[in-house]
């Protein structure tokens, strides 16, 4: 307990030394959260593992390191374009760069956004607009009821803001490159704030890397706001180290007749712990969540879901599936919340997963949560190895091996992969999948941030 305390206080110490600082360079309606921010996460200190959705991460053990933050703002000497050659072949997107937690601006490539599509600096879109973001920021994320949430608040200075009006569809994906770039260990606390009207449509491609090989811990808090009969595709792509954490809480509202889809890939990293919070908040509402993890060695992935039927005639269907080599640790918490009135609801919530080698660990929790009586809704879970027979037929047909193995893995995670409705990143991921399961670098050919 000690530990965690001490991980706590030493930020809640840099927040009052430097509140005037961190207030400098913050946007007014981002500065107002933060001294409520303060104490709660001093009230309630980081999270051990005998709560229950942090019970497969040591939350207090990942804030302790003394990391650097960038609280003056300097600016971060990066050229996207020499970093990030690794863009996905024959996917016309609308290209966007985030170093650490800064949006960069004018360094930003020409991209001609449909009228009626926003994207901006969180900071600076506040600072402009700070009626419209008071009325979102802190909506969905509240302090009081996450510490890690509760850091980010009092500490993060700028971040993304993605605005689709009324009835408009974005022609293009837009794709946001987040690049961690320094020169000693860093800490960045990123915001980000998605808002899609009625009747509009989006699909959003987030990518993390890693531009050095220091270590990095990375805090992101996510609010999505879907409005009635709106649609939003959330893709999620994690390609960066060993020596990367990073520890995201995602929370998503719908509105009626709105869809959401989810896909959140992790292919190379060191610590990973996903938190994603979707409430169907309006009637006829539903939501896709699917989730692919390949990790080794030590690497740890703890992705925990709440999908939160509030209204009827809501539907949700839930997938993840890991494949854990060597000695990585893989943890899946999904819960299902059915509540009164809620009637006619469909979900259906699956984790599947591998473990290639005796080493490896998966703990897997689904759950469900009924209140009312005219539902249809079901979950499983499965923690198995390879299957013998299907190695043993594919060898006695002259399949070596390890080959036998990478096709085996690769079908077991093509239905995830399947599920992505963009077809140049679904068949970009199966690529990037096989040469994981190769052994292969993670890095895509012409990239510079793996060396």
């Amino acid at each position: 307990m000690a530990e965690v305390m001490q991980s706590e206080q030493q930020y809640i110490e840099l927040y009052r030394g430097q509140r005037e600082l961190i207030h400098q360079h913050g946007a007014a309606v981002m500065n107002a959260l933060r001294d409520t921010a303060a104490s709660d996460l001093e009230r309630s200190g980081f999270p051990s593992r005998k709560v229950e959705r942090y019970r497969y991460t040591d939350i207090g053990a990942l804030f302790a390191p003394d990391y650097g933050l960038n609280l003056r703002r300097l600016q971060i000497p990066v050229d996207p374009y020499e970093a990030f050659r690794c863009d996905v072949p024959n996917l016309s997107t609308q290209l966007f760069f985030i170093v650490n937690d800064a949006f960069l601006g004018a360094s930003q490539p020409k991209n001609t956004l449909p009228e009626g599509v926003e994207v901006a600096s969180l900071k600076d879109y506040a600072e402009q607009h700070p009626d419209f973001i008071a009325a979102h920021y802190g909506q969905l994320a509240h302090s009081a009821d996450d510490a890690v949430t509760a850091l980010n608040t009092m500490l993060a200075q700028d971040g993304l803001l993605i605005h689709v009006n009324s009835g408009v569809k974005a022609d293009k994906a837009i794709q946001v490159i987040n690049i961690l770039r320094s020169d000693v260990a860093l800490m960045a606390n990123r915001r980000v704030l998605i808002i899609i009207d009625e009747d509009a449509e989006a699909t959003l491609l987030f990518c993390d890397h890693a531009a050095d090989d220091l270590p990095f811990l990375t805090t992101q808090v996510v609010e999505v706001f879907v409005g009635e009969r709106a649609s939003l595709q959330l893709y999620c792509l994690e390609e960066t180290h060993y020596r990367n954490t990073r520890v995201s809480n995602v929370f998503v509202d719908q509105q009626a007749q709105s869809v959401f889809h989810h896909g959140s890939i992790t292919l190379h990293n060191g610590t990973t712990r996903n938190r994603l919070d979707v409430k169907l908040h309006g009637e006829g509402a539903s939501c896709s969540l699917n989730g692919c993890v390949v990790a080794d060695k030590e690497q740890h992935v703890d992705n925990n879901t709440l999908i939160d039927h509030v209204a009827c005639h809501c539907t949700s269907n839930e997938l993840y599936k890991y494949v854990l080599d060597e000695k990585a640790v893989g943890a899946f918490a999904g819960k299902v919340l059915v509540r009164p009135g809620a009637q006619h609801t469909e979900s259906e919530e699956t984790n599947q997963n591998l473990c290639v080698t005796p080493d490896a660990r998966m703990f897997t929790q689904p759950m469900l949560e009924i209140y009312a009586d005219d539902v249809k809704c079901s979950h499983g879970s499965t923690v198995g190895q390879l299957n013998d027979a299907a190695l043993f037929y594919m060898r006695q047909r002259g399949i070596p091996l390890h080959e036998a193995k990478t096709l085996l893995q690769q079908a077991f995670v093509g239905e995830v992969i399947e599920q992505i409705a963009l077809v140049p990143l679904r068949d970009r991921l199966r690529y990037l999948v096989e040469k994981r399961f190769r052994g292969e670098l993670s890095k895509c050919e012409g990239c510079r941030l793996c060396k």
